[in-house]
């Protein structure tokens, strides 16, 4: 198993990003826009996470968590998807995604969706 690698999507305060690299510059935390995938709908956003083992970080708690539902259910399934309310702190959530960074391996949350902090 390897350790969780993340992948921002469009609506995530890259200000999270920047904050969980500072944290810990060796944890691989992507973004849909540096990824080239801006405009991209949440169903290819979701596959392009599963495809490539990336845990998506999502501020988006109505149709990203909508549509990773449906992904499981039709049995496609997800790599892991984190929804973070858009009222919650920068600082806490970086460090939550550096925790789960230090103490998991990527495959335990396959299919999986987490509100955090």
């Amino acid at each position: 198993m390897s350790p969780p690698r993340f992948l921002a999507d469009e609506d995530l305060r890259f200000e999270i990003v920047l904050a969980t690299r500072r944290l810990e510059p060796s944890l691989e935390f992507l973004s849909v826009v540096e990824e080239g995938l801006s405009g991209k709908n949440d169903l290819e956003i979701l596959e392009y996470a599963r495809e490539n083992d990336l845990l998506l970080v999502s501020h988006d708690v109505n149709t990203m968590k909508a549509t990773a539902e449906e992904c499981i259910r039709s049995g496609k399934g997800t790599a892991g998807l984190f929804l973070v309310p858009q009222s919650r702190r920068t600082r806490p959530v970086s460090e939550c995604l550096v925790m789960i960074w230090a103490a998991s391996q990527a495959g335990e949350w396959r299919d999986r969706i987490v509100y955090l902090p």
